[in-house]
């Protein structure tokens, strides 16, 4: 056994389901590990590596700002948060940005705010309706509103008042609404569900039906967010704006960092201080990666790019889908899709290892593709390649 593994397994709580590979080192959208062995990455860290590995600005910026000051604690402003904060708004289109560490805290800090409106409007209202297949995070309230038993069961009781309706089913939406709920919660594309995209007339349907009926409309944007679907944002694309939304992975390109944000409307009725908050959330480091980060990607117009090999990965893996035996379908769009498929997914995520190549599952049948999204073409065929030899 590689002596990192074994150190690994001898020191830390046993609760991820780790490769038998120890890296080293990134470049682009290859990873390394400690034998020199070369990986192409279709994982990103799930989907959190938008830059790739190696980006020099965004490096030069980071190394920058250690030497500048990378720690104050949130009772204190600093010349890095409230710029993070307006570039965040920009590409979101919301008012007001709140920064955690991650995006099970942002979704826990979109449920406060939403219970917070509730209680200040004195509407009674403290009840959740979530999808079913949904993952919003791991700690309690995040699992709560999270539509799989295996991640639930284990903890209950959970948070009350959450139901579950059946995702593109706007019927079974509307069935679960009572004069008690507070909002509906939702990712725009399911990735740990299986990469299941929202339909428009669901979207449009959830925020007619959150605006008839007086609820919020929360997009959890956490992994579709930040370019990965061919638009800034998923809810974007729709023609529809949330009440709130949170975001991470991407926006930070590998620095922890999180973030939820409101409309000006639901922040003059909700969070105050002392009602939230968090000790590292909003760090200078954290919030120089957020604003390198949207400065590339508006400078790069990474959107468009994404687009552009988004068409030609979906090309690319609809002919697989006709050629291989054991691909049933393609889900997903823009850097974000899955194939179904009939063998076990670690089993494929295990040989595609030995291929040199990074995937990771989605749901109980489905191989996922979240890459960095700076891939070219011919990293679409490296992959579509290598597969080929595992399927």
């Amino acid at each position: 056994m590689n002596k990192y593994i074994e150190a690994t397994q001898n020191g830390l709580v046993h609760t991820y389901n780790q490769f038998p590979i120890v890296l080293e080192k990134g470049e682009g959208v290859y990873l390394y590990d400690t034998e020199g062995k070369k990986y192409l990455d279709f994982a990103a860290g799930y989907a959190v590596s938008s830059l790739g590995y190696g980006n020099q600005e965004l490096n030069d910026a980071l190394k920058a700002q250690i030497d500048q000051l990378f720690h104050t604690s949130n009772l204190y402003y600093h010349t890095t948060c409230g710029k993070a904060a307006e570039d965040l708004k920009r590409v979101t289109g919301m008012d007001r940005i709140f920064f955690t560490n991650s995006g099970g805290e942002a979704v826990e800090g979109t449920l406060k705010a939403a219970r917070k409106y509730a209680y200040k409007r004195k509407t009674g209202r403290y009840e959740f309706i979530a999808m079913k297949e949904s993952f919003h995070g791991r700690s309690f309230g995040a699992v709560s509103v999270t539509g799989h038993d295996a991640y639930r069961e284990p903890f209950e009781p959970l948070v009350p008042g959450v139901s579950f309706a059946e995702y593109n089913n706007l019927e079974s939406v509307k069935a679960l609404v009572t004069d008690k709920t507070c909002a509906i919660i939702l990712e725009p594309l399911q990735g740990e569900g299986g990469i299941n995209v929202a339909s428009e007339e669901f979207m449009k349907g959830i925020r007619k039906l959150c605006d008839e009926e007086g609820i919020l409309m929360i997009c959890d944007e956490v992994q579709c967010g930040m370019g990965r679907t061919g638009s800034m944002f998923a809810w974007q694309s729709y023609g529809i704006k949330p009440d709130i939304m949170s975001m991470a992975k991407a926006i930070g390109s590998g620095i922890p960092v999180g973030a939820f944000a409101m409309t000006e409307e639901v922040a003059q009725y909700s969070l105050e201080p002392g009602d939230h908050g968090t000790t590292y959330g909003g760090n200078p480091l954290a919030c120089t990666a957020v604003s390198k980060t949207v400065e590339i990607f508006e400078r790069e117009n990474l959107v468009s790019h994404v687009q552009e090999i988004g068409a030609y990965l979906s090309e690319q893996l609809d002919i697989l889908v006709q050629e291989s035996d054991c691909v049933t379908a393609r889900k997903g769009k823009g850097l974000m899709q899955g194939i179904q498929v009939t063998k076990p997914t670690g089993e494929i995520a295990n040989a595609a290892l030995q291929e040199g190549l990074l995937v990771i599952g989605a749901g109980a049948d489905v191989i996922r593709f979240v890459p960095p999204l700076i891939i070219e073409k011919e990293h679409v065929d490296e992959m579509i390649e290598k597969l080929k030899k595992v399927l």
